[in-house]
């Protein structure tokens, strides 16, 4: 790592959205840089790309390839929407007459004849065209042909000096196919990158991306969930929430439900997240949803991430509350994702939250915190980087609302799947409780770190009219249990409170 960045100006741009950002601005001229990987991680994919963008720059750039044909890599090209103008492709490739048996070799090794052509088909073009980016595709044929490890690696090295001569910057493809990882290579690149992808039980692969090696320059080290898209790559960069730490006053958000906001001491304090925690039916997501609209009548943006739920039944729904959220959604004030579980990853996710909250969004939701762990129930660390995904948007002063689904409908038991202490801030509970033959609704706040609040317990309902809290309960215990015992000294006071 060095304590003195390299100037901006001696970088170049991959033109891969969020890799330039791991690697600090991108990959410094002039040097030579290893992208390794099993096939069908993208790495023909990010020479390529690299290559595009130094075409769209000006720039002189060549592709050698040793095993594919132009053909295979014009239709690689295609099928991402790209032109390959200004992007010389150069074929280094066995003749076919080698497939007849007096073109087989008897006295000397292929080491000692093809070796020695292939280096300097390659150096040639080199010299004719003088680029300023090359791609290399790929290092197994070079490794088979050298037939020793210290001829391959005296030949990289000879490479190496080659281009740095020329003002050379080179991507060496790898797809590992000729001995696993190749050390060799990777102790005489300037910097390596490596591609891989796992297989889930269910739904897409799982591809990430890291960079093993990068001197003299500060990168971004560990995991970063990559997808291969229509245009290329695109690298969702490990969010790191320390890195935007910010200190401000903050302000409370109301909730356009006066008794709601006294339950909260005032309402929803901006930066802060809160748990909306309850038995299924309660009303959770409704209540989140009553916040979005207040937000809309506020004239604030915000953003609705949906698990669960088709997006077109929240709409139906709120309107069947008489809530306005669908005036907002549709002018664009309130954007609403349905995200597909199977197709997703932690740090794509993530980006796309953060993407909200950088636009402006005031209040965030996401419904739920069941149905985001349900989507990707082979990671290990999705409470951290839940964790960080809250801290990052409380630094930017976003209300974050999750809904959180327990388990069970009454009693003290129940429980949801995450510690709610630990993620959020703030703590609103939903629950069940029978009375005079109904089964009713309460909510109360069980934790709030931004301000002062109630210790009660109101009656919660939902109607055409929207969203009712009504006043304390009291004079009733048990309501948690969801069986109260009314304990008071009038019994019909008790029972007109208990049916308010």
């Amino acid at each position: 790592m060095s304590p003195n960045p390299p100037p901006a100006t001696n970088f170049l741009s991959t033109g891969i959205p969020g890799l330039d950002n791991i690697l600090s601005g991108g990959l410094l001229k002039d040097r030579i840089y290893l992208i390794e990987g099993e096939p069908g991680t993208g790495k023909t994919t990010t020479g390529l790309q690299f290559l595009v963008e130094g075409a769209k720059r000006g720039e002189s750039v060549v592709y050698i390839t040793l095993a594919e044909t132009a053909a295979e890599l014009e239709g690689v090209a295609e099928s991402h929407g790209w032109g390959l103008d200004g992007i010389l492709i150069h074929e280094v490739l066995p003749s076919e007459n080698l497939l007849t048996p007096e073109a087989e070799y008897t006295m000397f090794h292929p080491s000692e004849v093809e070796m020695g052509t292939t280096t300097q088909m390659i150096l040639s073009v080199i010299e004719k065209y003088k680029p300023t980016r090359v791609v290399i595709d790929s290092l197994s044929e070079l490794q088979l042909l050298a037939d020793t490890p210290l001829r391959y690696r005296r030949q990289v090295l000879a490479l190496k000096q080659f281009f740095a001569s020329r003002s050379c910057t080179v991507m060496l493809l790898d797809d590992r196919t000729a001995a696993g990882i190749d050390l060799q290579v990777r102790s005489i690149a300037h910097g390596v990158i490596t591609l891989e992808q796992s297989v889930k039980d269910y739904g897409a692969e799982r591809r990430r991306i890291r960079v093993v090696k990068y001197r003299g320059v500060a990168f971004r080290g560990g995991m970063h969930d990559y997808d291969i898209q229509y245009g290329g790559l695109c690298v969702y960069p490990r969010l790191v929430a320390s890195e935007s730490r910010v200190m401000g006053k903050r302000e409370q958000l109301k909730s356009g439900l006066g008794d709601l906001d006294t339950l909260l001491g005032g309402g929803l304090e901006e930066g802060t997240s809160t748990l909306i925690a309850g038995p299924p039916g309660t009303g959770k997501s409704s209540l989140a949803a009553q916040f979005v609209t207040a937000a809309a009548e506020r004239g604030q943006t915000s953003a609705m991430f949906l698990f669960e739920e088709a997006a077109n039944n929240l709409l139906n729904r709120a309107d069947g509350l008489g809530m306005k959220i669908r005036e907002p959604y549709e002018t664009g004030t309130l954007s609403i994702q349905q995200i597909d579980p199977a197709e997703l990853s932690p740090g794509e996710f993530a980006s796309v939250v953060c993407q909200a909250a950088d636009r402006g969004c005031k209040v965030i939701v996401i419904d739920s915190i069941n149905g985001y762990l349900n989507a990707m129930p082979d990671e290990r660390f999705l409470t951290t980087h839940l964790h960080e995904l809250l801290t990052y948007l409380g630094q930017r002063g976003v209300v974050t609302i999750l809904v959180g689904v327990q388990q069970g409908m009454l009693g003290g038991q129940m429980s949801t799947t995450v510690d709610a202490s630990y993620l959020a801030d703030n703590v609103l509970m939903l629950r069940y409780f029978e009375h005079d033959g109904e089964v009713k609704q309460a909510v109360s706040v069980f934790k709030k770190r931004g301000s002062l609040h109630e210790r009660t317990i109101r009656q919660f309902s939902m109607s055409r009219k929207g969203i009712h809290v009504g006043a304390p309960l009291r004079g009733f215990r048990g309501i948690l249990t969801g069986v109260p015992v009314y304990t008071g000294s009038d019994p019909e006071v008790g029972a007109a409170r208990g049916g308010q």
